[in-house]
């Protein structure tokens, strides 16, 4: 039995518990319920009003704010409404607090009882900056939508995304340091292919953070062209006057890039795939290739999908969910070619 199982099943969980929070954001973004809680409060935002004078008081402040001014009030929004959107904001920030509860008193008891090595004391303490900046990433998004736009700032948004995936991935990293204790040589050339895939990886997941903020996926819903007999849509070079701002904050441009770089994931996780067919892998290596080229054309397949439909909130969060698993066998194969 492998003397770490408690600490192994602990950052499982935790792995879980983010995957449950990245997808409730999901739902957050792809119901404009970001915005709701216009103010941060670790005690009192515990749980939602529990009186329909609370409720009243909280749908009033929200009043204030652009996206109520310049969006909801011309949609006959009311207080029921103002309820729906507030439940997912008010959850997703719920289930931040119990990843921080779930990691830190498990930690603190791991280290009263000397369960942790060094290395992994380290790493934990890694892991604990990374979810307290996390945070702050949260709010600093939020605040974006909160003073002159009725939107949050696509940058912002798309911080705050990749970085709850690059956490995830490196709590999985972690876990399975240890499901993992026995070392043997890395293959090397598999394994710079790898590096780069993830790279690009993670890439491709900023850039789906811009589509979302942008609300890019609502034009150009053709494929493979953006429009007929374009591939690359004339609109791109019309929307702003330098080729990095197109290609950043222009509409049209973001998802010129996002779903071009759709094209690359797969080519590079195919190239890694038929490349492995040189090597001697172990069953764990054979089988992370294989979940890998998978995952990546069921996930193409459901980015060209949510892009023909205007990205209907099943299709989009199901696209985002896939996501995180593609990074879980991208994390799981790296590891795996690595050590």
């Amino acid at each position: 039995m492998n003397p770490n199982k408690s600490v192994i099943y602990w950052l499982l969980s935790g792995c879980i518990l983010l995957f449950i929070m990245v997808t409730v954001g999901g739902i957050t973004r792809l119901t404009n319920s970001g915005l709701s809680m216009t103010d941060w409060h670790l005690v009192t935002d515990t749980f939602p009003p529990m009186s329909e004078e609370k409720w009243q008081a909280a749908f009033d402040e929200y009043k204030k704010f652009p996206e109520y001014q310049k969006i909801n009030i011309h949609n006959d929004f009311g207080l029921d409404d103002y309820k729906f959107i507030y439940f997912w904001e008010w959850f997703h920030r719920f289930i931040g607090r119990i990843i921080g509860v779930v990691f830190i008193i498990p930690f603190v008891y791991f280290l009263i009882k000397k369960k942790l090595d060094k290395a992994t004391i380290n790493k934990c303490i890694i892991l604990l900056g990374m979810g307290a900046f996390q945070g702050f990433l949260g709010w600093f998004m939020v605040k974006s939508g909160l003073i002159d736009n009725p939107d949050v700032s696509h940058f912002r948004l798309a911080l705050h995304l990749t970085f709850a995936f690059i956490t995830f991935a490196y709590t999985l990293w972690v876990a399975l340091d240890l499901i993992y204790p026995d070392k043997r040589e890395a293959i090397l050339p598999l394994r710079k292919w790898a590096r780069i895939t993830i790279v690009v990886l993670i890439m491709q997941i900023i850039y789906g953070g811009f589509v979302a903020g942008l609300n890019a996926g609502l034009l150009h819903n053709h494929w493979p062209m953006m429009s007929d007999g374009q591939f690359f849509h004339e609109s791109i070079t019309l929307e702003k006057d330098s080729w990095l701002l197109r290609l950043t904050e222009g509409k049209s441009g973001v998802q010129f890039v996002h779903r071009t770089m759709a094209y690359v994931v797969v080519g590079l996780i195919l190239y890694l795939y038929f490349r492995s067919k040189k090597f001697v892998l172990t069953l764990q290596q054979r089988r992370g290739l294989n979940v890998l080229v998978a995952l990546v054309f069921v996930q193409f397949l459901l980015g060209v999908f949510t892009l023909l439909y205007s990205v209907p909130l099943a299709l989009g969060l199901i696209h985002q969910i896939t996501a995180f698993f593609l990074l879980s066998a991208m994390t799981y194969t790296l590891h795996r070619l690595t050590k």
